[in-house]
Formats: C-alpha cells, sequence, structure tokens
C-alpha cells in the first residue's frame, strides 16, 4: 500500500511560495476572463447581435470569473487556516463545495460549445443528425437556462445536504462527548459523498463532450480526403475552422483530464497521507487549467483575437508617444 509522510504543517517559504503562484494564477484568469466578458458585454451594449458561440463564452467567462475566486479562497484558507490534522472546517468545506459545483457548470457550458461547433462546422447527411444540429442552434437559450438552472439545483441541494450532516455531527458529538476522531471520520465521510456526487454529475456533459469532438476528428479528416482528391474544390476557409475548434476542444479535454487527476489525487492526500505540500500542488494545478484554456479561446477567437490586437496596438502607440516625448530635448527644459 502507498504512504506518503504526513506534512500536516509547511515552512513559511513554501507557505510565501504558494500563495505568490495563487495570486498569480488568480491575476491571470481574472484577466482573460475578465476580458473575454467585457469584449462580448461591448456587442450587448451597442446592440449589436451576439451568435451562439458569443452566448456561451459570456456564461463560461462569467463561470470562470466565480471558480478562480473560489480557488483563489481555497489557497489562502488552505495555506493560512486549515490544519489537516484537525477535522475540515465548515468554511474550507463550502469552498471546495462550491468549487465542485462551478467546476461542473464549466463543463456544461464546453459541453455546450462543443455542440455548437459541431451545428456549425460540420456538414451532416443523414436527416437525423442535421435535425439534431438545427435544434441545438436554435436551443442555446434554453441549454444556458438548463445549465445555470441545474447549477442553482446543486448548490442548494449539496448545501442543504451539507448543513444538515454538520447539524447531525454536532449533535451526535454533543451526545458523544466531543469524540474527535469520530467527528474527523464523519467529516471524511461527509466530504466524500459530496465529492462523489459532484463529479457523477460530471460524467453526462463529459460523454457529450467526447462525443461531439469525435465528430469533429470524424469530420476533419473526411474534409482532408476531400481536399486531396478535388484540391481545386476545397475550402481553406472550412479546414481553418475545423483546425481552431479542434484546438479549442482538444485543450480543453487536456486540461479538464489535468484538472481531473489532480482533484482526484487530492482527496487521499487530504484525507488519508494529510500531506498539506501535495495538496497545495494540487489546487495550483486546478487554478492554472481554466487560465490556460482561457488563453486558447482568445487566441482561436477572431472577435477576441483582434481586441487583443487592437490593445496591444493601443499601447504601443502609448509607449511610442512617450519615447518621443523623453527624446525630444524641448520636452528636457
Amino acid at each position: 500500500m502507498l504512504t506518503l509522510t504526513p506534512a500536516l504543517t509547511v515552512s513559511y517559504e513554501v507557505k510565501h511560495v504558494f500563495l505568490f503562484i495563487s495570486v498569480l494564477e488568480f491575476a491571470v484568469g481574472l484577466l482573460a476572463n475578465v476580458f473575454i466578458f467585457f469584449v462580448i458585454l461591448g456587442d450587448v451594449v451597442r446592440r449589436q447581435p451576439l451568435n451562439n458561440c458569443d452566448r456561451v463564452l459570456l456564461c463560461l467567462s462569467l463561470t470562470r470569473l466565480f471558480l478562480h475566486g473560489l480557488l483563489f479562497l481555497c489557497a489562502i484558507q488552505l495555506a493560512c487556516f486549515q490544519n489537516l490534522k484537525e477535522p475540515l472546517n465548515h468554511s474550507y468545506q463550502t469552498l471546495l463545495m462550491l468549487w465542485m459545483i462551478a467546476n461542473q457548470a464549466s463543463l456544461w457550458l464546453a459541453t455546450c460549445l462543443s455542440l455548437l461547433y459541431c451545428s456549425k462546422i460540420v456538414r451532416f447527411s443523414q436527416t437525423f443528425l442535421l435535425c439534431l444540429a438545427s435544434w441545438v442552434s436554435r436551443k442555446t437559450y434554453q441549454m444556458l437556462l438548463i445549465v445555470i438552472l441545474s447549477s442553482c439545483f446543486c448548490t442548494v441541494f449539496c448545501l442543504w445536504d451539507f448543513f444538515r450532516k454538520s447539524h447531525f455531527t454536532v449533535t451526535a458529538m454533543l451526545f458523544m462527548n466531543n469524540n474527535t476522531e469520530l467527528n474527523w471520520q464523519n467529516t471524511k465521510r461527509n466530504f466524500f459523498y459530496t465529492f462523489l456526487f459532484c463529479y457523477l454529475g460530471s460524467i453526462p456533459p463529459f460523454l457529450i463532450f467526447l462525443v461531439s469532438s469525435g465528430v469533429l476528428i470524424v469530420s476533419l479528416g473526411r474534409h482532408m480526403r476531400t481536399m486531396k482528391a478535388h484540391p481545386r474544390n476545397s475550402h481553406v476557409s472550412s479546414l481553418d475552422a475545423h483546425i481552431k475548434a479542434l484546438k479549442s476542444l482538444l485543450s480543453f479535454l487536456c486540461f479538464f483530464v489535468v484538472s481531473f487527476c489532480a482533484a482526484i489525487i487530492s482527496v487521499p492526500l487530504l484525507m488519508l497521507w494529510h500531506n498539506k505540500i501535495g495538496v497545495m500542488v494540487c489546487v495550483g494545478i486546478l487554478a492554472a487549467c481554466p487560465s490556460g484554456h482561457a488563453a486558447i479561446l482568445i487566441s482561436g477567437n477572431a472577435k477576441l483575437r483582434r481586441a487583443v490586437e487592437t490593445i496591444l496596438l493601443w499601447a504601443q502607440s502609448i509607449l511610442k508617444v512617450r519615447a518621443n516625448r523623453r527624446a525630444d530635448p524641448r520636452t528636457l527644459c
């Protein structure tokens, strides 16, 4: 059986490095998702029509902002207040539970985005798939509403279940003469059940995401064969659309698998081995994955990419004006 040396406390140097990395990840994730949100919100303010992908990206950026905030609070709680030798305090458990629900909502939104990519890019020949693609394009509002309502329902249910079990645990502790070991066992069991419930709820959207990504890969292969057979009639724009969509979806798949593994590993590190450094590494990985996917979304979206280029040109012009003022001898007098 694998055993690790418990690391219940860490040095101040490790704690400061972890908090610095957490602040950096939070700042990067905040800037990337705020940028996506305000670029798309600008179209809403100017009363320009939003396409379905923009609506999903708007909701996804808001969910990621909430996700980054929760992970940052988890990092502060873990570094400064939580002692792994003691039972998990209520605030840390609540933050972890809300993070799992926000992560599940983010997965659902990414699944909606993959379905939209399939309906827009892939050319279906079967009648059923054509009707399904048309339905996905027309029901974007309903899909987003279902994701929001299901996330709210999961939040309310998990909070109710958590506080109900916490009240039961406190009541049992009063009758068991404050048995700390029993309290710790009840906390571990309640947290494990909540973790299992949240990640079992992630299986359906993950399977849908895998199917839609696989359909895009098959469509790309078919399009490549068509280009080789009929080079004059090939559409480069369709190939670019396939590649950009797959780049976004496969990057999300990689980041989700990495974050899922980090979340799975963090549970025994937290509950069995009480290794605080290992839990810190897992939290750092969980915070880095959404930021990386946001950067890839910006690079693959034409509207967001143009906004980045505009900001860079604006910053470059300001720096150039300042450099000219410094070089002008009349400004030195």
